[in-house]
């Protein structure tokens, strides 16, 4: 993993003094830093990015720490559905004093925020119904100035057993509350490729699965300047 990703002081800012026994989402951020490839994938195509951020799906908001650690400095707005995560992202971000930071609750199905600059949607497509997807990605692809980037992750639908092994796991991360929604469809390749081609993106994809047996691929898309 990348060295600059301190995911043991990461952690700790997970962790709260008047609930000692609350360490569910220290162990969490800890886990995830240390043994998926996502932020360091993301990484190197966030950090240097001028563009004002939106991370949508930013759950308890661990994207800013990773871009704050690298010494990144575009402003971010991370936005989720889940309002207990956006409350821990807001407690942890001023624990850490992430500057330019912000944190804030919206239902996806209304519309993405309003919006200029870089987007990132990290293992979220999922989560939402087929016809949804495609307007959380075009809201997506509206927000992007020249030059600025959409950044994705998603499993994939494809005949796969990576497939069907991510699809459990997603289903076992609702089941112990972790995703207030099940997964609902994968996204399938052709047609992310389209939308994103289609709008003038320059599209690159890459396999992201680490030392893992998920189906996760990594998907940046540029406009041109």
């Amino acid at each position: 993993m990348s060295a600059s990703i301190d995911s043991v002081a990461i952690s700790r800012a997970f962790l709260t003094p008047e609930r000692p026994l609350d360490r569910w989402h220290s162990h969490y951020a800890r886990w995830k830093l240390a043994h998926d490839p996502l932020y360091p994938g993301v990484l190197p195509l966030l950090r240097d990015d001028p563009h004002p951020l939106l991370d949508l799906g930013c759950g308890i908001g661990l994207l800013a720490h990773v871009l704050r650690g690298a010494g990144a400095t575009q402003p971010y707005k991370g936005v989720d559905f889940d309002a207990t995560k956006i409350v821990r992202a807001r407690a942890a971000a001023a624990h850490r004093h992430l500057h330019d930071v912000a944190f804030d609750t919206a239902d996806l199905s209304l519309g993405v925020p309003a919006h200029r600059g870089s987007v990132s949607i990290l293992d979220m497509l999922q989560y939402l119904p087929e016809p949804l997807q495609s307007n959380v990605v075009s809201g997506a692809i509206a927000c992007l100035v020249p030059g600025a980037r959409l950044v994705i992750r998603t499993g994939l639908e494809d005949s796969s057993t990576r497939s069907r092994i991510t699809d459990v796991v997603d289903r076992i991360g609702h089941r112990i509350g972790w995703m207030r929604s099940a997964p609902q469809r994968y996204p399938r390749r052709e047609v992310l490729t389209e939308m994103l081609e289609s709008a003038g993106l320059e599209v690159a994809w890459q396999s992201h699965l680490g030392r893992n047996v998920y189906n996760n691929w990594l998907v940046s898309a540029r406009r041109p300047d």
